[in-house]
């Protein structure tokens, strides 16, 4: 139960998008097609699903104070602090995702890789993606995450949360297309302004209790 509450409070209470805003450079360039959205937005939900674990592991075993006397007992490690190293070492594990995840869409889909064009890449500096794990350090320490399993569910609800996100917003825009829109606001102007609605729409989430 308790990770269904996770699940679920990282897909719509704590939306990556309509609740921190992270990621949105993409989201808006992006969010033009539905079928470029949901390329762009598996892409996103499997390198962070990966990551989140991942550096959980890091943050534990290696990053945290004392974490290296957990698995080699050697006293002068029971003070070591290398928690300084979280964003080098959390963007290094997400750049490498990153890597794999261009390869293997390069391969097996070129189109969608010449549609999403530098914003695959990107995702390697993606403040969503990066927010999964600094986020997971928060959740760890406030006893929310208490194990990988855990962290695992938590990567894979945030990175459904952006999908989401995106999807809902190039519908949207899709059908925008057909819209009288003025002059001044059309493109990232009527883009922000969904956005913002749709942020407040995913307010009510908040008071939920799961």
């Amino acid at each position: 139960m308790e990770m269904l509450n996770l699940f679920i409070k990282s897909i719509f209470i704590d939306n990556m998008v309509f609740a921190f805003f992270f990621g949105m450079c993409s989201y808006i360039a992006v969010s033009k097609s539905v079928k470029t959205a949901l390329g762009l937005g598996l892409a996103v939900t499997f390198v962070q699903t990966m990551t989140v674990p991942l550096n959980y592991l890091l943050n534990e075993y290696v990053l945290s104070a004392g974490a290296l006397y957990k698995w080699i007992p050697v006293e002068a490690l029971k003070d070591v602090d290398l928690s300084f190293l979280s964003f080098i070492v959390f963007i290094a594990v997400i750049a490498a995702f990153v890597q794999l995840v261009e390869m293997v869409v390069e391969k097996f889909s070129p189109s969608l890789y010449n549609q999403l064009g530098i914003f695959l890449p990107l995702i390697a500096v993606n403040c969503a993606i990066m927010g999964g794990s600094l986020f997971m350090q928060q959740k760890v320490d406030a006893g929310e995450i208490a194990n990988v399993w855990e962290s695992i569910v938590y990567g894979l609800g945030s990175g459904l949360g952006w999908w989401l996100a995106i999807v809902m917003m190039a519908a949207i825009r899709e059908r925008l297309t057909y819209s009288h829109i003025p002059a001044a606001l059309k493109g990232p102007g009527i883009a922000f302004i969904i956005t913002g609605l749709m942020g407040i729409a995913f307010m009510i989430f908040s008071g939920i209790k799961l």
